[in-house]
C-alpha cells in the first residue's frame, strides 16, 4: 500500500509542480557544458521530497527524530531550489549545509562518533571530534550525490541502489524506519521515468536539480547515521556504509584530489567525472548509465555481503581503500585511461570483423 501511495504521490507532484516551474522559469537551459535541447523543468527534487513528506505523514509515526529529518530536508530542498534558480555561491551552500548538519545532530541527539574496528586494533571512538567529523560527512554526502548528477538517470539510479542496500540490511538485521528508504525509492521511480523518457513519458523530460540530489544525499547520510551508531542498536557496521555509497563518494574524492593537484578550486565544474570518462571512451549516455550502475551495484553488493558474512571490518576497510586508490589513479589519468580503452576496443572490434570475414 505504501509503495503504491508513494508512487502516485510522486506522479501527482510532478504534474502539479511542472506548470509552475515553467511559469516562474525554474528550468535548465543548454550551454557549453549542458547539451540537452530546450528548457527542462528542474522539479525532480521538489516532487520527490513532496511525495516523501506526504507519504510519511500518512504511514509513519511522526517521532522527534523523523520531524528533525523532515525539517532539515525541507531546508536543503529550499537551498537547492534557490541554487537552481539563482546559482548561489559555494560559500553560501556550504554554510547552509553546515547549519543543517548541526541542527540535525542537535535535534536527533546523534552524531558519528564510532567508526568501528576498521584498523583491527579495536573500535575507534572519536569523542568530541565526532561533531566536526559529522558536519564534514554530511556535507560530503550531500555534495557527492550532487556532483554525480551529470547524465540522465545517474543520480536517481545510484540513489536507488544505495537505498535498496540500506533497506535490505535493515530488513535482515532490524533497525529504525525501515519504511523510509522504501518510500524514497518509490518516489524516485516516477522521476526516472520522466527523466529517461521511458514508454509513455517521452517528450516530458524533467531534471532532478540541486534540490533533488542534495535531498538524496542528506537522506542517505541520515539513514547511515541512525543505522551505524551504537546508541541506535547498530543495524550494520560503519565500514559497510562506505561500500553502500562507494561510487558517488569515490568519484567526488578523486575529482577533488585531481582539482587540488591542478591548483584549482575543488568545486570548479569540469568534465572529468566517471560518466565523462565513459563518454570519452565512446559510450552513449545510456550505456554509460548502465555501466556505472553495474559498477555501483557490484560495490554495494560487496559491502552487503561483507556485512552479512561478518567479514572483519579491517579487511573490508582495506579492500575499500584499495578500490579507491585504483579508482583515483584512473581518474587522475582519465585521458590516458580513455585512450587505452578506446584502442583496446578498436583492436577487439577489428579482430571480430576479421574473424567474420574469414568465415
Amino acid at each position: 500500500m505504501v509503495i503504491v501511495f508513494a508512487l502516485l504521490a510522486s506522479y501527482c507532484s510532478i504534474f502539479m509542480i511542472k506548470p509552475l516551474a515553467l511559469k516562474i522559469g525554474l528550468v535548465d537551459l543548454p550551454d557549453s557544458r549542458k547539451k540537452h535541447v530546450g528548457a527542462i523543468p528542474l522539479i525532480g527534487g521538489v516532487s520527490i521530497f513532496s511525495a516523501v513528506l506526504i507519504s510519511i505523514m500518512f504511514f509513519v509515526p511522526l517521532e522527534k527524530k523523523l520531524l528533525i529529518y523532515l525539517g532539515c530536508a525541507a531546508a536543503i530542498v529550499v537551498l537547492g531550489v534557490v541554487d537552481d534558480y539563482r546559482q548561489l555561491g559555494v560559500k553560501i551552500r556550504l554554510c547552509v549545509q553546515s547549519i543543517v548538519a548541526l541542527i540535525m545532530m542537535w535535534g536527533s541527539e546523534l552524531y558519528i562518533h564510532n567508526l568501528g574496528n576498521i584498523f583491527g586494533l579495536g573500535s575507534i571512538e572519536l569523542g568530541w571530534f565526532g561533531i566536526p567529523f559529522t558536519v564534514i560527512t554530511v556535507i560530503a554526502a550531500i555534495n557527492a550525490f550532487n556532483m554525480i548528477d551529470g547524465i540522465d538517470g545517474l543520480a536517481g539510479a545510484m540513489s536507488i541502489i544505495t537505498f535498496s542496500a540500506i533497506l535490505l540490511l535493515i530488513a535482515v538485521n532490524g533497525g529504525e524506519l525501515s519504511v523510509l528508504p522504501l518510500i524514497i525509492i518509490a518516489t524516485i521511480v516516477p522521476y526516472l521515468a520522466f527523466n529517461l523518457g521511458v514508454s509513455g513519458h517521452k517528450g516530458k523530460k524533467i531534471f532532478m536539480g540541486d534540490a533533488g540530489s542534495m535531498f538524496i544525499g542528506l537522506s542517505v547520510i541520515w539513514l547511515l547515521m541512525i543505522s551505524t551508531q551504537p546508541e541506535n542498536n547498530s543495524t550494520f557496521r560503519p565500514v559497510t556504509a562506505l561500500w553502500i555509497i562507494a561510487v558517488p563518494l569515490m568519484d567526488m574524492l578523486a575529482i577533488i584530489i585531481r582539482r587540488l593537484k591542478k591548483r584549482q578550486s575543488p568545486f570548479k565544474a569540469d568534465r572529468d567525472h566517471l560518466h565523462h570518462v565513459f563518454m570519452r571512451i565512446g559510450f552513449s549516455s545510456h550505456k554509460a548509465l548502465i555501466s556505472i550502475c553495474i559498477f555501483g551495484l557490484m560495490l554495494a553488493s560487496i559491502g552487503v555481503l561483507g556485512e552479512l558474512l561478518f567479514v572483519p571490518q579491517w579487511i573490508m576497510f582495506a579492500l575499500f581503500i584499495a578500490f579507491f586508490v585504483s579508482y583515483s589513479m584512473c581518474i587522475q589519468h582519465a585521458w590516458k585511461v580513455a585512450r587505452f580503452i578506446r584502442k583496446y576496443l578498436s583492436i577487439t572490434n577489428k579482430r571480430k570483423v576479421d574473424l567474420n570475414e574469414n568465415k
